[in-house]
This record gives C-alpha cells, structure tokens and sequence, in this order.
C-alpha cells in the first residue's frame, strides 16, 4: 500500500513537471511568433508608402544578409524556425488542454474568468493555425481562389488584389482580433509558467502584452480596411 503511493506520488510529480515544461514551451514559442508578427507588421505599414517602397521590403527580406548568406537563407532559416515553433505550440497546447480535461473529469468546477480565457485558446489557436497556412498558400504560394490573379515578384499587387476580396478581408480582421486575444491572454500566463510570482512584475508584463496586442491588431487590421476603402490600391 505504501509502496503504491509512493510511485503514485512519483508518477504524479514528473506529471506536473512535464505539464510546466510543456508550459514553458508555449510560452517560449508564443514569444517567437509575438515577436514576428510585430516585426512584420512594421514591414507591412511600407504599403502604406506604395508598389516600389513595398515590393521593395519584399526583395529585400529575399536578399537580406546576401553575399555573406545565400538569397533567402536568412528567410529559409525564419520559416524552419516558425513551423517548428508553430508545430510545438500547437501540441503542447493541445496536450494540456486534453490532459486538463482528464483531471477534471466528469465533475467539473466552473471556471473563473481566466479559465474561460484560457478555454478559448485553444479554438482560436486552431483558426489561427488555419489562417497561417492560407494565408501562405494566398500571398506566398499563389493558389488561393484566384490563382490567376498572383503575380511573382509583386508583393504589393497581390496583397491589394487579395485584400479586394470581401471574404478574404474579413478573415484577415477576425484573425487579427483573435490573435489579440491570444497575445492578451498568453502575456498575462507566461510569467506564471516561468515561475515569476511578483504581483506588480506580473500586471506590468500583462499591460505590455495588452498593448503589444492592440498595436498588432490596429496595424495589421487597419490594412484589408484601407483596401476595401480604397485607400490602398
């Protein structure tokens, strides 16, 4: 009987030591893709300063550490690093969702107001996985509903034409609110999983993230909505 507790007692710890780690992950790799979408966000607003100024940020991101770097090295490396990073994310998530599930079991307690949060993390994680790969197969690859349309090498054509499409707009600024909320909330979580108790560290970090995800949601948002008002074209 003893014996029985004391392995259920290990089995427990390395448990809740595999669920920190793959905490930790998350966050690690919520960090990674937090920092991408507001640099690229950045390099999204050169839209605003017409075809040359955009294609040209384009060319350059082909190019950039060119001789030293082959072309596209740099980019190539950024893309291996954003799909592991995207791969992990998404099963480290899914695998504390399900495993949360099973502790609670049947009986489940009703949620506070950040688990209802966190509940929510894991379909709009989905979606926005989803709107990664169309987003890509739309304004990387070209074969998305209108194939025809895509241009290699005009960034800046492509975008307009893309952003053109009601639908397609629409997704892009609900994806971008979704992933606010998914920054809001994963800045207000990421201490925690690194094991920082501070109150005040904690709120400040948590009024970053917020802000951070405002900004990625207004400049990344406002871009489809100048398209469709013909600001941008």
């Amino acid at each position: 009987m003893t014996v029985a507790l004391v392995e259920s007692g290990r089995t427990a710890k390395r448990h809740r030591l595999s669920s920190i780690l793959l905490k930790q992950v998350m966050a690690i790799t919520g960090v990674i893709f937090v920092s991408f979408v507001f640099i690229h966000m950045f390099g999204n607003l050169k839209v605003y300063q017409g075809p040359e100024a955009f294609n040209h940020y384009a060319g350059w991101l082909r190019e950039v550490g060119y001789p030293l770097i082959p072309k596209k090295g740099v980019l190539w490396a950024l893309r291996i690093t954003l799909a592991v990073s995207f791969v992990l994310h998404i099963v480290s998530g899914l695998m504390i969702y399900f495993r949360g599930r099973k502790a609670r079991g049947k009986k489940r307690l009703r949620l506070s107001r950040m688990g209802n949060n966190a509940r929510l993390m894991v379909p709009t994680g989905l979606i926005i996985g989803v709107f990664v790969i169309v987003h890509l197969l739309d304004l990387t690859i070209g074969k998305v509903c209108a194939p025809e349309m895509f241009v290699s090498g005009d960034a800046y054509g492509n975008l307009v034409r893309s952003f053109s499409r009601p639908g397609m707009a629409t997704f892009y600024v609900f994806t971008m609110l979704l992933i606010a909320l998914h920054i809001g909330h994963g800045a207000r979580t990421m201490l925690q999983d690194f094991g920082v108790t501070a109150l005040r560290t904690r709120k400040v970090w948590a009024l970053i993230g917020s802000l951070l995800a405002i900004l990625i949601l207004l400049g990344n948002a406002a871009i489809p909505v100048m398209v469709q008002a013909g600001v941008v074209s």
